[in-house]
């Protein structure tokens, strides 16, 4: 089994990136904590599950979104991640 934490992870960024949003428009458009969500982002702590809950309804996805495992996603956020490297190197 893939570790829980690093999956939502990759499932936010996803959703936060198809929704064309930076960490910072997200955080300030759903007044979310930045350290906070970028921790979650990088699949380092846990959440509980209203927060889980939460974070659906905003990027308006089923729960079950944020906990599934999906290889197009993680290569999705691989070219997306390279890009950003290039862009800031």
């Amino acid at each position: 089994m893939k570790d829980l934490k690093k999956i939502v992870g990759i499932n936010l960024k996803y959703y936060r990136y198809k929704e064309g949003l930076s960490q910072e428009e997200f955080y300030e458009k759903y007044k979310l904590s930045v350290k906070y969500f970028a921790n979650l982002e990088r699949g380092n702590i846990n959440m509980k599950l209203d927060t889980l809950q939460l974070l659906a309804e905003v990027l308006e996805v089923p729960p079950t979104e944020l906990i599934t495992y999906s290889e197009q996603r993680v290569i999705t956020q691989k070219r997306i991640d390279e890009k950003s490297e290039k862009i800031t190197n």
